[in-house]
């Protein structure tokens, strides 16, 4: 008859758990030794009972093959795993996948593809095409408050430029006036306009009255002079017309 199974589990009796240990390390080491004799290959077993004594074999320094054994995983940790290849392919698909789903919704905002919806796909869709309607309402109220502010501040800055440069203007009248009423050539005009006689020819004028022009200023000492010399010619004229 052959042996039975025995289920693998934790000896609770401590002698027999002590002996099932003996037996299955002297096997364990055994058949270590052999694989490395047998295959050529280089084995190092280490082994701690349940009170912390050590137990090992190696087909060689222990220390070496610990080396080797730590080098081999810097070495592993360094490749890129076999399998990165299949992730980067599934990813990949996700994003397709993700790129034809948003572009099916874009198309149904638009109203198109809407075949396969039924009725509550379609109210959800007409719901979220009303809020959105409603945001952009909104916001275009918003730019137009914002821009008629924009206005009224550029109206008052115009207004209040049109009022300075207003004020601006009286203040050049006002300095100006007095130069208007004071005209030097209306005062020579004037001048020259009571020098000349009946007939219209100028008389001639003296060093006062030379003085005045270019003074811009009338003079008395002049006219009084000359109004006796132009009522006379007058006279004159007057009898040589009566005479004939």
């Amino acid at each position: 008859m052959g042996r039975g199974k025995i289920e693998i589990k934790r000896i609770e009796n401590l002698n027999s758990r002590q002996v099932t240990f003996s037996k299955r390390r002297n096997g364990l080491l055994k058949k270590a030794k052999e694989l490395s004799v047998l295959c050529d290959a280089e084995v190092g077993v280490i082994i701690f009972s349940s009170t912390g004594k050590l137990y090992e074999f190696s087909s060689s320094r222990m220390d070496q093959i610990l080396s080797r054994y730590n080098k081999g995983i810097e070495v592993e940790c360094r490749e890129p795993p076999v399998d990165e290849p299949c992730q980067e392919q599934s990813e990949l698909k996700a994003l397709k996948e993700e790129l034809a789903r948003l572009r099916l919704t874009y198309l149904r905002m638009k109203g198109k593809e809407l075949n396969n919806l039924g009725f509550k796909e379609l109210q959800q869709l007409e719901h979220q095409l009303s809020v959105g309607i409603l945001s952009v309402k909104d916001k275009k109220e918003q730019v137009l408050v914002e821009q008629l502010k924009r206005s009224r501040l550029l109206e008052q800055k115009a207004m209040l430029e049109n009022e300075a440069l207003r004020k601006q203007m009286e203040e050049l009248r006002r300095s100006r006036s007095p130069l208007l009423e004071f005209n030097p050539l209306e005062k020579r005009f004037s001048f020259i306009r009571s020098k000349t006689d009946c007939h219209g020819k100028p008389e001639e004028e003296d060093d006062h009255s030379d003085t005045s022009l270019h003074l811009g200023l009338s003079s008395d000492v002049g006219r009084k002079r000359k109004a006796p010399k132009i009522e006379a010619n007058c006279n004159d004229s007057g009898s040589q017309v009566a005479s004939e």
